[in-house]
């Protein structure tokens, strides 16, 4: 049932959003020259896959997790995309493939050893990954593996549809300020 929630929710948000898309990848190419940004992750199954999301960092940022990343390398339109998490927005096509959740862990890095090992140790690739979920509105980032490997587990337990909009509504609405930065 989720599977099929996911699809329709980002194929709608695909569909109505396309020109707040546009809009702000045309910003994004005046800001960074390059709007968007890709970036392998691991996904369901420890297979990975190419993440999607708008730019926020300067190019030449190295490809690090969000919290060993200089708050110096966030643009202007970074800080304002970061803050409202339209930087989100483009992994609604992850969804859109089944790569990804609208709701699950946030999928990590490929460098991410001890959070690999951390969620490899509670099953948590046992689902796919998500936008938003349990350790974001309660604002747990990549800096805590083992305690967001936990929360993870924690959440994939407990999830149910009730629970699957409740994380996109607190999202949406604000609760959970996104990955911290040095």
């Amino acid at each position: 049932m989720i599977r099929v929630l996911d699809f329709l929710f980002s194929l709608f948000g695909l569909i109505v959003g396309f020109p707040i898309l546009v809009l702000l990848t045309l910003i994004g190419l005046f800001d960074t020259g390059s709007p968007i940004f890709t970036q392998q992750r691991v996904g369901r199954n420890k297979k990975t896959f190419v993440l999607v999301k708008f730019r926020t960092m300067k190019k030449d940022t190295a490809s690090v997790a969000s919290h060993l990343a200089s708050s110096a390398s966030i643009t202007k339109f970074g800080h304002f995309l970061r803050r409202t998490k339209l930087d989100e927005l483009p992994q609604l096509w992850n969804v859109l493939k089944g790569e990804m959740s609208l709701v699950g862990p946030r999928p990590g890095l490929v460098n991410q050893e001890e959070l690999t090992k951390a969620r490899e140790a509670k099953d948590v690739f046992n689902v796919r990954p998500g936008i938003t979920g349990l350790a974001q509105v309660n604002e747990i980032d990549m800096s805590t593996p083992q305690l967001l490997a936990e929360t993870d587990a924690k959440m994939i337990s407990t999830l149910n549809i009730k629970s699957y909009f409740q994380y996109i509504l607190m999202t949406v609405t604000g609760k959970g300020s996104g990955d911290r930065v040095k």
